[in-house]
């Protein structure tokens, strides 16, 4: 069996070439409109066909979110959006609608098509189905076992398996969730989601017992016990292979550079390692650990979801590291030892910094920070936007800036 694809995402172009840079095989991306992600994501068919230029450029491949589950008067849109790609001739679509599937068979036959996550294929009946309708991927759903993908895979042997390997869970099937449509009427089929599931609720045990609260789960202050904690395969990804795996995802196109970069860098290591025989190294974890979550389990992967899934402490992710920037140029006011940095939060001077690259972690402390124009600045904040800082070591373009809390 060939090597795993690392299969990351892309909500923009600086993102696509962050992901390929720390060592992604593949990006998906997706148009706003047809591919659930309508907001914090950059493409547009200009940015779209750019980025299919990168990935040839890079020697990657691209794949194409066309994953949105369409009212009648987006098929118009999407049949145009459909024509455009056949153009382009990205290495993959994306696709959970029939009617869709439909659309990109009569305008673009050549088309590799992939079943989305959110069309859950739970068993080897429906992928097999979806195999004789000329589907050459399935992406799993969130919810199999490893011994179900392994059976799906001695029954359907000739079709290929994805299955996300990282990234936060959806209190939905599949991700196929009305909450935020019946709440606030943005719909999470249509790429709108507003995360309902993250929120804090107060469930009463009956209406006729006031003050009474559901045991376990509920106190006084409410409860998010919708609130997945989040999905990390890192230590599975052998038995995922075995089982037939030939691509692993990651979920997150809103998610930060940070977030992206380092946990592309932790799979690719692994996955590496994997392939050449080397055992698990559970020190990868604490890179991950690096990354905004909400603590880490394996999903469905090794047993049913139960209390111990869900993460209470509060809606928003825990952080150990804060994000600080991106090196984004070297040899800064002709400065050798000045780099142009992105900030994304408040730095000083005197603060100790770790800077990740593709291959190496070093830890350097602000001895000197400038503006544009070459003011000394005793400190800077996100709102800068962009500030040269004094560094000893070599720093390539791209390289990730983080600071311990």
């Amino acid at each position: 069996m060939k090597k795993p694809e690392l299969i990351l995402p892309a909500g923009s172009l600086d993102k696509l070439k962050i992901g390929y840079q720390y060592g992604g095989d593949v990006c998906y991306v997706g148009v706003p409109s047809f591919s659930l992600r309508a907001r914090e994501n950059q493409f547009n068919d200009e940015f779209l066909a750019e980025a299919i230029k990168v990935a040839r450029d890079e020697g990657k491949k691209i794949y194409v979110t066309t994953n949105i589950y369409p009212h009648n008067a987006k098929i118009k849109a999407f049949e145009e959006h459909v024509k455009k790609l056949a153009k382009l001739k990205p290495d993959a679509l994306i696709c959970a609608d029939p009617g869709v599937i439909s659309i990109v068979k009569e305008h673009y036959p050549d088309a590799k098509i992939h079943l989305s996550v959110q069309a859950n294929a739970m068993n080897y009946r429906s992928v097999k189905f979806w195999k004789d309708l000329g589907i050459s991927r399935v992406i799993l759903p969130r919810e199999l076992t490893i011994d179900e993908i392994k059976e799906i895979r001695e029954q359907v042997p000739d079709i290929e398996l994805e299955c996300f390997v990282h990234g936060a869970i959806c209190v939905a099937y599949s991700g196929r969730c009305l909450m935020s449509a019946y709440m606030l009427s943005r719909d999470s089929n249509q790429g709108a989601c507003a995360h309902s599931c993250r929120w804090k609720y107060k469930i009463l045990e009956e209406a006729e017992r006031p003050g009474e609260y559901m045991p376990v789960y509920e106190d006084e202050q409410g409860t998010y016990l919708f609130n997945s904690k989040d999905l990390c395969a890192l230590p599975y990804l052998k038995e995922l292979m075995d089982a037939g795996v030939c691509g692993f995802k990651v979920e997150g196109r809103s998610k930060t550079v940070h977030y992206l970069a380092t946990i592309a860098k932790v799979y690719r290591k692994a996955i590496d390692d994997m392939c050449d025989g080397k055992p698990f190294n559970k020190g990868l974890m604490d890179l991950v650990n690096k990354t905004a979550n909400r603590s880490f389990i394996p999903g469905y992967l090794k047993k049913p979801f139960g209390e111990d899934s869900i993460y209470y402490p509060n809606n928003s992710p825990q952080q150990s590291y804060q994000f600080i920037g991106v090196v984004r140029e070297h040899g800064g006011l002709d400065r050798d030892d000045l780099y142009g940095v992105e900030l994304k939060n408040r730095i000083e001077k005197g603060n100790k910094l770790e800077i990740m690259t593709p291959d190496s972690e070093f830890t350097e402390e602000v001895t000197e920070i400038c503006d544009l124009e070459g003011e000394t600045l005793n400190e800077a904040h996100g709102g800068t936007h962009n500030v040269y800082l004094k560094l000893k070591e070599k720093f390539p373009s791209g390289a990730i800036i983080r600071k311990k809390l």
